[in-house]
């Protein structure tokens, strides 16, 4: 059934339907009457353009991801996941546009053509030129990350650089004297991406704090990139007992590389980090870690996006998760080596 049969039974216009529909022009109630009795008689229910005639509203969520050339690690795809999930429980879609390099022209589309009623954006750097644009022209939008200067914009957040120094406050309580940070790939640490440069903060003060020798690396988000990482630590710090880790793509090239190198986890070598759980729980031993809770974080980020669509010149809100790092099994007592 569609617009044109309620028309023709009700002997008027298909624009007239229209009108009726999306309340945009007045129609005689005598006339709004035949066609609602029409529309009730056949059981109509306006598809979703009709809605979003009627609301002035696409019903559509725009989400901001990393390039599409960029394999997403668990952490990213668990986001994407949330957002969508939680979008479908408001009957909403959601409309992916990667960012960053040969992409700016998908986000600029969403941006200019107001092909949303707003926007989730993910993967924020300490000054972000996206978080500019948005806030320039307007359009609704909330962030997962946020920037060095998040004052008037609404975010989620991690807290990275709070989670890694309870990390190496724990690597400390159990004796060890010389950590390390595996810290994400070179390339995003210079494109000045949050998470990296809060987890190096955290950790680098927790270090001095406690009197320990420590040193961070950055790591390509990939296995192989984690096992050479660590081999070349190993190598260039013989010393090291322990590290932390954000890279949670890179936890199986760790694995592969400390047993290779014939290093026990824990009795020789102590891991902990920041990960989504699946990571932590398929790291042999398990992972001491605390557990990003993906799920909840993409569920606040569109309830949040929500309000600021119904309501946008509310204060902004935000929330800065800091998860229990959970106790599993990769770290331990200090050997000395």
């Amino acid at each position: 059934m569609n617009i044109g049969e309620i028309a023709r039974r009700a002997g008027v216009s298909r624009s007239t339907v229209s009108y009726v529909l999306s309340g945009k022009r007045t129609v005689s109630e005598a006339t709004r009457q035949r066609i609602q009795a029409v529309i009730d008689e056949l059981d109509y229910r306006p598809n979703a353009s009709a809605r979003a005639l009627k609301e002035g509203r696409t019903r559509t969520l725009g989400l901001v991801i990393p390039p599409a050339s960029q394999r997403l690690t668990d952490m990213q795809l668990g986001f994407v996941a949330s957002v969508v999930e939680a979008a479908a429980r408001h009957d909403l879609d959601v409309l992916l546009s990667p960012s960053g390099g040969d992409h700016d022209r998908s986000f600029e589309r969403i941006v200019a053509g107001r092909r949303v009623d707003g926007v989730v954006l993910m993967e924020i750097r300490l000054a972000d030129d996206r978080v500019t644009r948005l806030a320039k022209v307007g359009l609704p939008f909330v962030t997962i990350g946020r920037t060095a200067e998040p004052h008037g914009m609404s975010w989620i957040d991690i807290d990275y650089a709070g989670l890694i120094a309870r990390c190496v406050h724990h690597l400390a309580d159990l004796g060890h004297r010389h950590v390390a940070l595996v810290n994400r790939s070179a390339e995003l640490v210079a494109s000045g991406y949050g998470p990296s440069h809060r987890a190096l903060a955290g950790f680098r003060a927790a270090v001095a704090e406690r009197g320990l020798v420590g040193v961070d690396v950055c790591c390509g988000d990939d296995a192989a990139s984690g096992e050479a990482c660590v081999d070349q630590l190993l190598a260039t710090h013989p010393q090291l007992t322990a590290m932390a880790t954000i890279n949670e793509a890179a936890l199986p090239g760790v694995q592969r590389a400390l047993a290779g190198a014939g290093l026990a986890v824990p009795g020789d070598f102590s891991v902990t980090g920041v990960a989504a759980q699946h990571w932590a729980e398929d790291f042999s031993p398990p992972l001491t870690a605390a557990d990003v809770p993906m799920r909840d974080m993409g569920t606040e980020a569109v309830a949040l996006l929500l309000e600021i669509i119904a309501a946008p010149d509310a204060v902004p809100r935000h929330r800065l998760y800091s998860p229990p790092v959970s106790l599993r099994s990769s770290t331990g007592p200090a050997r000395p080596r």
